[in-house]
């Protein structure tokens, strides 16, 4: 029989986590994600990714963010080069004729 080691948050501190969380960069939100996992213990990337709704990948990339955070080459970027849509020449439709 397994047990649980982790000890749950009441209703309502699980609600202000969520709030704030969604204040949050995506950088922000995998290490605030990854700081309350470790301070839970055994248990506690699974539990806070179910409280949060984002993926257990998310919180363990974030716990390896935060071994990193002296050397953050990121320090000051939301996105990491190259990231989003590219610009580029306006699109034009084409309408064909039937």
């Amino acid at each position: 029989m397994a047990s649980n080691f982790i000890r749950r948050l009441d209703h309502d501190t699980e609600q202000k986590l969520r709030g704030f969380y969604a204040t949050l960069s995506e950088k922000d939100q995998r290490r605030f994600a990854a700081i309350e996992a470790t301070q839970l213990g055994h248990g506690g990337i699974q539990y806070v990714a179910e409280v949060l709704g984002c993926s257990t990948r998310t919180i363990e990339r974030g716990i390896g963010e935060l071994d990193d955070l002296p050397n953050d080459p990121a320090e000051g970027r939301t996105r990491r080069p190259g990231a989003g849509r590219k610009k580029g020449l306006p699109q034009t439709r084409q309408l064909s004729r039937i």
